[in-house]
């Protein structure tokens, strides 16, 4: 392990480790290829409903939480539940996002099982679903039956794999208005309400607002709370969990070494890792020229749903069209102390609807796929 000194040397500018260990420290704070192994472990389940699962389990979902569960019924049947233990209650209260992210996960399975020939029928709610205000309970979010010979092959399968949630730097390059079209028609799938845009006053304002609201998430001590404690520092952490919030690389490693990258500098806005944690998000919201949104009536627990399976219709979209996107939606959320950016993005875009999702979208480098924890979690909890 190198010293201190060598770590802090790194960290001041240097591409190269002042120590003679820097090779090993290198190598060994590359991102975790164990806990991606989901990535390519999908579709080799012999049982079709488990085949289907292990591409379903790849959708984007609220902090990489993860909140699914699964029962195997019949022959051709499951129930989706939410793993209410994996639930982010401060930034998402009425556990809206999480149902997002289960339509995420319901679409990739149909498109998985369509893939093969069959229709996924799904019935949502089966025995009820919970008020708009209220929180998801042990009830069933869905009950799905395979009918065989149902479904014909969707092009955006092709997509499933190399889907990425891209949190990096946007290039300065302008997205072209018939790729822009075609986020927005995808984005309009199950009854939504969808807008793609690109450089202008709408994207300009768009980015300044985004900012502030990720600005409050951060400074808003319960939600910055929950945001610590699943962020895994350091491949070896990410490894373990598999879910969550990774820091990962060996410049983070370095800091994380040196005792500058903890939970607990983290958790203090006088520290320099919690400045240089804020600082470093402020070029990502600068560097986004395009923006799209997905929206509806905000009446129904079903909508919400409706909302996941067509924000994965978008992104596998922007994947086919060589785009990155990446969810900025902290100004949607439904807590008090972002009450008055709720308002203001609603008043800028939301054009008389509930906005469901809010993404920068743009050209970006490549991403490692985010760690997930496997088909056995779906149904045992573990890893």
């Amino acid at each position: 392990m190198p010293s201190r000194r060598a770590i802090l040397s790194l960290i001041g500018g240097g591409a190269v480790l002042a120590a003679t260990a820097a090779g090993g420290f290198v190598a060994l704070n590359q991102p975790s290829h164990a806990a991606r192994a989901a990535w390519r472990e999908a579709g080799l389940p012999q049982e079709a409903r488990r085949r289907f699962l292990s591409f379903a389990l790849l959708a984007p979902n609220p902090h990489n939480m993860q909140p699914w569960a699964a029962r195997l019924e019949g022959d051709d049947s499951l129930s989706l539940y939410c793993d209410l233990d994996r639930r982010l209650p401060e930034t998402d209260p009425f556990d809206r996002q999480t149902l997002i992210g289960h339509g995420c996960f319901m679409e990739l399975f149909a498109l998985a099982a369509a893939q093969e020939g069959y229709a996924a029928e799904i019935d949502l709610f089966p025995e009820g679903a919970p008020e708009m205000t209220a929180r998801l309970d042990a009830r069933p979010v869905a009950r799905v039956r395979l009918r065989e010979g149902g479904a014909t092959p969707d092009p955006l399968f092709a997509h499933v794999l190399s889907r990425r949630t891209n949190r990096n730097a946007y290039d300065a390059r302008e997205v072209p208005p018939g790729a822009l079209a075609a986020l927005a028609a995808a984005g309009a799938s199950y009854g939504m309400t969808a807008h793609a845009i690109g450089e202008g006053e709408t994207a300009a304002a768009l980015r300044d607002l985004t900012w502030r609201a990720h600005e409050v998430e951060v400074l808003t001590p319960a939600t910055w709370k929950e945001s610590l404690d699943v962020m895994r520092i350091g491949a070896g952490e990410v490894a373990r969990h598999r879910d969550g919030l990774s820091l990962e690389g060996p410049m983070l490693g370095a800091l994380s070494a040196a005792g500058i990258l903890t939970r607990e500098t983290l958790a203090d806005p006088s520290s320099q890792a919690f400045r240089q944690g804020l600082d470093m998000y402020r070029p990502l919201a600068a560097s986004a020229r395009a923006f799209a949104w997905i929206a509806n009536d905000g009446a129904s627990r079903e909508g919400e749903i409706a909302a996941g399976r067509a924000y994965m219709r978008l992104a596998l979209t922007a994947e086919a069209l060589g785009l990155a996107i990446h969810p900025w939606s902290q100004a949607l959320q439904e807590y008090a102390e972002m009450e008055a950016l709720y308002e203001e993005v609603h008043a800028l875009i939301g054009g008389g609807q509930r906005l469901q999702m809010l993404v920068r979208a743009g050209y970006a480098s490549p991403v490692v796929p985010a760690p997930r924890r496997g088909l056995s979690a779906l149904f045992d909890g573990e890893a």
